[in-house]
């Protein structure tokens, strides 16, 4: 395997890790493992953008194009419910 193929799976792994955390987050009652899978939650967080930034660097993923002032407040209001998006 070589290392473009390793810093993205680790991404994946890295990523699912964090989907699985918030889902436990929001169904766990007992506030001390709450703090600590939101602990666990944030740590893998920092280490994801530490991979991203790895990948970026290296060439071995794109992000898409920044998006511009008036489709992000487009998106915005949509989710505020605001204005529909068209």
């Amino acid at each position: 395997m070589d290392e473009k193929c390793m810093v993205n799976d680790a991404l994946s792994v890295t990523k699912a890790s964090i989907d699985s955390y918030s889902k436990a987050i929001t169904e766990c009652a007992n506030g001390q493992l709450r703090s600590t899978l939101q602990q666990l939650r944030n740590e893998a967080e920092q280490f994801q953008y530490q991979l991203f930034q790895i990948a970026e660097q290296k060439g071995y993923y794109v992000p898409a194009p920044t998006a511009n002032t008036n489709d992000i407040q487009q998106v915005k209001s949509g989710l505020t419910g605001g204005t529909t998006m068209k």
